[in-house]
């Protein structure tokens, strides 16, 4: 019996991008027409690896800089929710590039909270297995406040259940703008302690 179940939801790629460094005070993203993915992300990709030091989203588990699987090689946030962002920003739209998204999906409602280990698969097979949800950050804040000034302080409030998610490449391949993802979700019941 299959762990994961073929759902009929799917989602297209509307953007795709990557943050070629750290070197800046802000995010600066770069869009894409075409990404290819190995095992360890996307070559060039300042996410990509193997491995990577834990952060501040772990230091329960890790004391920050320990060596740790890279579960969040790739950042995939959804147009929809994006939307809602941008109209409680007051603005009128919010630039993926701030938010250093790898891929930007649209026709799956209540994307952040896809279950994890969640899958979305591409037309050539490249498979992306959902982590967790994607925390807003301060860094996202500087970025849309150089970007549209008196607007960035209230991104994480805006973002909060509306930022994404991380995922890891399960299966290389190649996503193109256009793209078709089908999902596939866990068949396992809510977890209840």
């Amino acid at each position: 019996m299959p762990a994961l179940e073929k759902t009929e939801y799917l989602g297209r790629v509307t953007w795709l991008g990557r943050v070629p460094h750290r070197d800046a005070p802000e995010i600066a993203g770069e869009p894409l027409a075409a990404m290819a993915l190995g095992f360890d992300g996307m070559t060039g990709e300042v996410h990509a690896g193997l491995t990577r030091a834990s952060c501040s989203r772990v230091t329960t588990q890790y004391p920050k800089g320990t060596e740790i699987r890279n579960v969040r090689q790739v950042s995939i946030v959804s147009a929809e929710e994006l939307a809602v962002i941008a109209d409680k920003l007051g603005l009128e739209a919010v630039d993926p590039a701030w938010l250093g998204a790898s891929v930007v999906v649209s026709g799956i409602g209540d994307f952040t909270h896809l279950p994890p280990s969640s899958r979305l698969q591409g037309p050539d097979g490249v498979t992306l297995c959902v982590d967790m949800l994607n925390q807003p950050c301060t860094l996202v804040a500087r970025t849309i406040e150089a970007a549209r000034p008196g607007h960035g302080k209230a991104f994480k409030a805006a973002a909060a259940g509306r930022r994404g998610v991380t995922a890891w490449v399960e299966r290389p391949g190649t996503l193109r703008l256009g793209d078709t993802l089908v999902l596939h979700v866990p068949g396992q019941r809510v977890w209840r302690p």
